[in-house]
């Protein structure tokens, strides 16, 4: 992954949780596609406000809104985001063995992703 991209998907992790609280506030609750559609407003504000360019902005906006979209993944940077929250929130809901096994035969493409969710869960 070259330099750029890896800025990128920082920058995509580091906010792509933050339309939780948005949702929260104006719902009541939070839920994956809620995240999706609230987050990329606040973090373009952040990114903005950091100077990011507009085409990295565009980009990190496009990976928060597209966090729990397992289709049409159009880059290694998505791909990477989806695994790790995959595994954060595959923790965090203490997911059965059979729903890791699916989401390994199915979702899971990188190496990296696979043999952490092995460790993890020993799947």
């Amino acid at each position: 992954m070259d330099a750029h991209t890896l800025f990128v998907l920082e920058a995509a992790s580091i906010l792509h949780d933050i339309g939780i609280r948005v949702s929260e506030e104006k719902y009541g609750f939070q839920n994956g596609k809620l995240q999706e559609q609230e987050g990329p407003t606040p973090a373009r504000e952040i990114c903005t406000s950091l100077g990011f360019k507009e085409d990295d902005i565009e980009r990190i906006c496009f990976l928060i809104a597209h966090h729990h979209t397992y289709t049409d993944v159009d880059g290694i940077d998505y791909r990477i985001l989806l695994e790790a929250d995959f595994l954060v929130n595959a923790f965090e809901d203490n997911a059965s063995i059979e729903s890791i096994k699916h989401a390994k035969e199915i979702f899971f493409e990188t190496e990296t992703g696979k043999h952490i969710l092995d460790t993890m869960f020993k799947s």
